[in-house]
């Protein structure tokens, strides 16, 4: 068990200085509440912890698997997480403009139940974790091209 969680650390520290190359949406794309730290694992409130390690993931048009480059982000949250362990987070799942928005609402949902399971995987409690869906009615740029779309095609962490 001990093994486990320092190969988790050390994988999380490795993936800490990646460079993240997804669309450049802004450090919080999420509507959540901010609250503060009071665990003392870190500096400034949940979001503004959870923004600086990425609490953002982005997704392939009309799909909701987790890429190896949203694990290394996805990694950085669990370490965030563990380090305060009173944090609850609510994954939101978005999509861009482009379909129904019954069809969107239920590709929001599959993107951020894929998040969450993977935040579960690697070792966070999964009553910890809430999930919405806002399909494409919070896209984070109103554009309609394929930049906006893909900066539109994803699922954001934020502190409840």
């Amino acid at each position: 068990m001990n093994l486990k969680i320092l190969s988790l650390f050390a994988a999380v520290l490795l993936v800490a200085a990646c460079q993240q190359s997804q669309p450049n949406a802004g450090a919080n794309t999420g509507g959540g509440q901010t609250t503060t730290n009071t665990t003392g694992g870190g500096t400034g409130t949940a979001n503004q912890q959870l923004a600086s390690a990425g609490n953002t993931i982005y997704f392939a048009f009309d799909r909701s698997d987790i890429t190896a480059e949203s694990r290394q982000v996805l990694l950085r949250q669990v370490a965030v997480l563990n380090q305060n362990p009173s944090w609850t987070v609510t994954i939101e799942g978005h999509c861009d403009e482009r379909g129904t928005v019954e069809y969107n609402l239920g590709l929001g949902e599959r993107r951020a139940n894929a998040t969450k399971q993977a935040l579960i995987a690697a070792g966070v409690a999964a009553g910890r974790i809430n999930v919405i869906s806002y399909g494409k009615e919070r896209p984070v740029n109103p554009g309609h091209n394929e930049q906006a779309w893909a900066q539109n095609r994803r699922a954001v962490t934020v502190a409840n």
